[in-house]
């Protein structure tokens, strides 16, 4: 007998540190962890205590007696990932690192700024508030009068269990020392100069909010759109509720091959009670309900076994119909075989399908008005690279939806490296581009850091190096005390935005949502309108 670690996997890695035989790996201390796409635990070292159940924040682990057929695959796929003889000689214990203690001359408390409140801000929250010894007062500035960020507005609908995760984030909410300053945009409200006279430090975890360009002809046609903003406007985000996307056409194409491609591609082929059972926003599920989309292609530039996307994303599209480019699938990787295997089911009749289309690029949007298709090349792929054959077909089809990466936007005030679309750093330090010198009192986490890389519990590490480095500066005093104090910042915001809301303004929009969501079987109804929640939070 032995647990498994099912498709929600985050890599938060909670369950690391409380596995007695060290049988759950990558850990965060591990080659790999970073590029990791979920974790695995040993079922050969597994002693079946459970001891990591109750860690893990979304509920991703289970007893391999209670696996259902809709998760069977994942007792092999943790299995295999031991098969390699270089992953056999963990140690029987963890090597666990304790935390140094950081030690400073100055009176507490020192004071932080972090910018965000998506997983990477939270984590960071959580590295600083759970520090023994340390007086620290966090205040954390988010533009929108709701938390939790990319969790909220990123995941998709039908992820329910890995929305979990913010359990854990309102657990760090609740500690003391902690202030949310929501409604409150740095770079309007406050500038970076003001945050950094009334902190230590600003942490910014702002992510990578924009969608990188194609940058083919007709890009800009109307039903061209990015899946970023797509994504944005089906889960409720304020700055998109207003967004419309064209259902009219019977094929939409996606192109990209990563998780947020599978996801799109999940929404566009759900049938709509599927989605009215989830956290859609009802304006995506409204529209939804008229579309005439009956295939959905995700096109891919290289084949399956390169394919971005997660297993277990590949794994989420077993209740759908799934048709295959079938001349590509002779690769052992798993990625094919799982590939395949869709490809192989018997119809299961619904009325829409998804085709994972591989070795094509996109070279041109078509059409006048608005998109009528997408001349594609198709591809050869040489030592892992996708090299043009030269060869062109048209697809046609009304919607077309840019998957293939984020990329950050600059803060004003900060340094930002266009190129990566990142915060220039240095292991979290924010660094003057021209000299690298760390800029005193300045770091970055996250997205912002790192670039759009891993998952949500990748971001736990990334956070945790960064307050390291934030209290080794700290202890070394190469942090400039605060000119000015908590009540002299309270006093400003209330100046620049009165309708700036704390964390109990949002649990009262939170209930909101969730009652009205008990109401409609549904996990909760998302307010995206900012004057509603308002309303809301006075009220509640």
């Amino acid at each position: 007998m032995a647990h498994v670690i099912t498709q929600a996997c985050c890599n938060d890695a909670s369950c690391v540190a409380v596995c007695p035989v060290n049988c759950i790996h990558p850990t965060p201390d591990e080659p790999g962890y970073a590029r990791a796409e979920m974790l695995h635990i040993d079922p050969e070292t597994c002693i079946d205590c459970g001891a990591c159940v109750d860690p893990c924040p979304v509920d991703a682990i289970v007893p391999d007696y209670d696996l259902t057929d809709a998760n069977i695959r994942f007792s092999e796929i943790n299995a295999a990932y031991y098969a390699d003889p270089a992953r056999r000689c963990y140690p029987p214990e963890p090597s666990a690192v304790p935390k140094p203690q950081i030690e400073v001359a100055e009176p507490g408390p020192l004071r932080v700024a972090i910018v965000g409140s998506g997983p990477a801000a939270c984590y960071a929250a959580e590295e600083l508030l759970t520090r023994r010894g340390l007086d620290v007062e966090v205040h954390l500035f988010e533009r929108l009068p709701t938390p939790w960020g990319l969790v909220r507005f990123g995941v998709a609908p039908d992820h329910q269990t890995t929305k979990a995760v913010t359990k854990l984030f309102a657990r760090t909410a609740a500690r003391a020392g902690l202030r949310f300053h929501l409604n409150v945009e740095v770079g309007t409200h406050l500038s970076h100069e003001e945050l950094l006279a009334h902190h230590h430090a600003v942490v910014y975890a702002v992510g990578a909010p924009r969608s990188r360009s194609l940058g083919v002809p007709g890009e800009e046609l109307p039903g061209s759109c990015s899946a970023t903003d797509f994504v944005a406007w089906y889960n409720g985000h304020p700055d998109f509720a207003g967004a419309t996307f064209d259902f009219s056409g019977e094929r939409a194409v996606i192109i990209g091959n990563g998780n947020v491609a599978l996801d799109v591609a999940r929404v566009l082929a759900a049938d709509v009670d599927e989605l009215a059972r989830t956290d859609i926003a009802d304006h995506a599920l409204e529209a939804l309900a008229q579309s005439k989309i009956r295939e959905v292609v995700v096109l891919g530039r290289r084949g399956p076994a390169q394919a971005a996307y997660t297993v277990a994303e590949l794994l989420g599209l077993s209740s759908f119909e799934v048709a295959v480019q079938d001349d590509v699938c002779d690769d052992a990787a798993l990625k094919v075989a799982i590939a395949r295997e869709l490809a192989a089911r018997p119809p299961s009749g619904r009325a829409r399908r998804i085709v994972l289309r591989y070795l094509a690029s996109p070279v041109e949007i078509l059409g006048g008005s608005r998109v009528s298709g997408l001349r594609i090349v198709r591809n050869d792929l040489v030592d892992g690279r996708a090299v043009s054959s030269g060869v062109t077909e048209e697809l046609p089809c009304g919607l077309v939806l840019r998957s293939i990466g984020y990329r950050g936007v600059p803060v004003a005030g900060v340094p930002f490296d266009a190129e990566r679309g990142v915060l220039p750093n240095t292991g979290g330090r924010v660094v003057d581009p021209e000299t690298g010198t760390p800029l005193p009192g300045v770091y970055a986490a996250g997205w912002a850091k790192r670039g759009p890389s891993g998952v949500i519990g990748t971001n736990k590490k990334c956070a945790a190096d960064t307050i390291a480095a934030l209290l080794t500066d700290y202890a070394g005093r190469r942090l400039r005390p605060p000119a000015a104090g908590a009540d002299e910042l309270a006093a400003l915001i209330s100046r620049r935005q009165p309708m700036a809301l704390d964390y109990t303004a949002w649990k009262a929009i939170d209930a909101h949502e969730r009652a009205t969501g008990r109401e409609r079987g549904r996990p909760r109804v998302k307010v995206v309108e900012v004057q509603e929640m308002l309303d809301i939070a006075k009220r509640g």
